[in-house]
């Protein structure tokens, strides 16, 4: 059991960790259904979106953008070659380095995807304002996590 500051004891369902756990579960479990229709994954819509955004970019970039570790990434690519929607290569720059573009197969997937976004925001029913605030809040609690395993190191 977990005590407060005056010694009481936090119930786990009062403890943040079990919030956040149930509300990514259910964030991805709202995204499933959605996804389907295209044949994707939350992970390969999430590197989709990625790319969509950003453009061309290098799987370092992706994994770290995304919070991904190469052993994940590197098959999520390679599935998401197979399906046709990006490509990936080598940069002339570094060849140590691969690139991954969307094609024009993933630009019209990015058509047909247009609308996830906001229906999810209706599922949630947060308004953009009070979305932008949880996101802010959420990069910070993330933020603070990580400097503190930083220092724990």
């Amino acid at each position: 059991m977990t005590a407060t500051t005056d010694g009481s004891t936090v119930l786990l369902d009062d403890r943040l960790c079990l919030a956040l756990y149930t509300a990514s579960r259910a964030m991805t479990a709202r995204y499933r259904p959605l996804l389907s229709e295209f044949g994707l994954t939350y992970p390969q819509y999430l590197v989709m979106a990625q790319l969509w955004e950003d453009g061309d970019s290098p799987v370092r970039r992706i994994g770290e953008r995304l919070s991904l570790e190469s052993s994940t990434l590197s098959p999520l690519l390679k599935r998401l070659e197979v399906m046709g929607f990006v490509v990936r290569r080598r940069s002339e720059q570094d060849e140590r380095s691969v690139l991954v573009s969307v094609t024009p197969k993933g630009e019209v997937l990015r058509e047909r995807a247009a609308e996830v976004p906001t229906e999810i925001c209706a599922a949630s029913g947060l308004d953009p304002l009070a979305q932008a605030a949880l996101v802010a809040q959420l990069r910070l609690l993330t933020s603070r996590l990580v400097q503190s395993l930083e220092s724990d190191k």
